[in-house]
């Protein structure tokens, strides 16, 4: 695997993993009640649209470069 491939498929399950830390976290807030935690859901979702929109960038560019085909 190439280091450009490695990127995509970090970006592809650090995305996931910030998806599944907010689920989680609405999850938590609806049986605690705690504010903290819905704040939390809103910082992990914010995270996944920011991987979401790098990861378009990034493999954008790739194929631009033509590195990735």
């Amino acid at each position: 695997m190439t280091l450009k491939g490695f990127h995509i498929l970090f970006i592809t399950v650090s995305t996931l993993l910030a998806l599944g830390i907010g689920a989680w976290c609405l999850w938590i807030n609806s049986v605690e009640a705690a504010p903290v935690f819905r704040k939390g859901a809103i910082g992990a979702f914010v995270a996944a649209a920011v991987l979401v929109t790098y990861g378009v960038w990034f493999y954008r560019k790739m194929k631009r470069l033509r590195i990735i085909t």
